[in-house]
């Protein structure tokens, strides 16, 4: 159901803070529900670029720069963008007068009543988000898809108050909605129908004190689940399937490599090359796995997960066969550009951290030239090292990370570092034959030298493409 403390903001001011893509869509949803809105940037105009174009300009404040922290001030509510950490002094100091400092996921989902199917992790959210949205739409169902991935779900949520005032039905049957543990941080009644955790690794350590803190706000996902709903749990992950003994939803779990344990309710599991499930209340083949298109063990799970999720919803099997057979996976994740005199380039830009590059490494069977560096977020380099001997015929760093992957793959000497993407690309090209695989995953993220990782893959695919014939 709508919140009312929260759909009561007409006439308060509100001050979101950070402008990217979900800062704008908060923006919009504040002032459709009519609250006095404020947008706070510490960028200046300048580096925001065409931010301003996708906001009326005359129904908010803008207060940029150095002076952004005076809009946080005077503030009824503060509302934070996913790249804004929460423990800004600041914003402490918003919550020491009373004030509420919250997500824009937490914000949006006071606007909604459809069911919130929600998926969390830190490998292959986007790709499983996708893939149930997949499902549910050739089902029929009006469905959003987005979140951390895409759209907002602030505009979802704003679809749907226009229509209420409309005194029009919903616009959504469901909401498919990936979810970072940044939007978690600080969430109050976020409530998933249906909500799951893919896998917990080592990532953003630059953000968080410990593992254990990254884990928790994960967690926070099931927080305010009911007996009537669904958690899920990758049982595979040894950190991820030790959290499902405090959930107050029904448990349900899928796994590569065991049986259903007794505690778990129904889930999805793999038997002698063929995905199982029990999630209707009878046991039923979903499909070989040999049929599913996208390639890895990992998007084995991802797709062990979706379907787990469109069969709750209702989907047939019919559905979720023909959406694994059709689905060729999602931009920048092992994403085939080109093959080129019998060279496959591969775009796995969306590798931004260790265990995403591990997981693309273990995908590829053939010789491999690795691309990889960028900014580091904290992750263990050195795990990458017995992989890359493995498979890696040679090694092209780029970066601020490079000396800190070269130094982690000591005694590895088919190393080479490269000052742009482009030569990169173009030494990998020269030196790679026929039936090797040029791969970049960086393990990195990408803002030192790109706008984001879609800028990253983006120039990497067209600098594939431009590869003389």
């Amino acid at each position: 159901m709508v919140s009312e403390d929260i759909m009561d903001v007409a006439g308060k001011k509100v001050t979101v803070v950070g402008l990217a893509r979900s800062g704008v869509a908060a923006a919009r949803l504040l002032q459709e529900a009519g609250a006095v809105v404020t947008v706070a940037d510490q960028k200046d105009r300048a580096a925001l670029g065409h931010v301003f174009e996708q906001l009326d300009e005359s129904a908010v404040t803008m207060t940029l720069g150095t002076r952004y922290e005076s809009a946080i001030e005077t503030a009824d509510l503060v509302v934070i963008s996913p790249g804004v950490p929460y423990r800004l002094e600041v914003l402490n100091r918003a919550r020491h007068r009373g004030v509420k400092v919250i997500s824009e996921l937490e914000l949006a989902s006071r606007f909604l009543s459809a069911p919130i199917l929600a998926i969390t992790g830190t490998n292959g959210k986007s790709t499983t988000v996708t893939l149930i949205g997949k499902m549910l739409q050739q089902s029929g169902k009006r469905v959003f898809v987005g979140g951390n991935l895409g759209t907002a779900l602030s505009e979802g949520a704003g679809q749907a108050l226009q229509a209420s005032k409309l005194g029009q039905p919903g616009p959504f049957d469901a909401l498919v909605v990936e979810v970072s543990s940044f939007q978690l941080e600080t969430v109050e009644r976020f409530h998933p129908w249906v909500a799951g955790i893919l896998n917990v690794t080592v990532d953003h350590q630059d953000r968080y004190d410990s593992i254990e803190e990254y884990v928790a706000a994960k967690y926070r996902i099931f927080e305010n689940q009911l007996p009537s709903d669904y958690a899920l749990f990758n049982l595979d992950d040894a950190r991820v399937a030790a959290l499902r003994g405090n959930v107050k939803a029904r448990i349900l779990g899928f796994t590569r490599t065991q049986t259903l344990p007794p505690d778990v309710a129904g889930g999805t599991y793999l038997e002698g090359g063929r995905i199982m499930t029990t999630v209707t209340g009878q046991l039923q083949e979903v499909c070989r796995r040999s049929e599913i298109k996208i390639i890895g063990d990992h998007n084995v799970e991802n797709a062990m997960a979706a379907a787990t999720y469109a069969l709750l919803c209702g989907c047939s099997l019919d559905v979720v066969r023909r959406v694994l057979a059709e689905f060729p996976g999602l931009e920048h994740a092992l994403e085939i550009v080109r093959e080129r005199r019998g060279v496959r380039f591969v775009n796995d830009s969306k590798g931004t951290n260790v265990d995403a590059t591990l997981k693309a490494l273990e995908s590829i069977d053939q010789p491999i030239w690795l691309i990889a560096g960028g900014r580091d977020k904290g992750g263990d380099f050195s795990r990458l090292a017995p992989l890359i001997r493995q498979r890696v015929k040679r090694l092209l760093l780029i970066g601020e990370a490079a000396p800190l992957i070269a130094h982690a793959v000591q005694g590895y000497d088919a190393v080479d570092r490269a000052g742009t993407l482009r030569e990169a690309v173009e030494r990998a090209a020269a030196g790679a034959t026929a039936g090797e695989v040029v791969l970049m995953s960086p393990a990195c993220a990408s803002f030192d030298m790109f706008a984001d990782y879609q800028d990253r893959g983006r120039q990497f695919k067209a600098l594939v493409q431009s590869l003389p014939a």
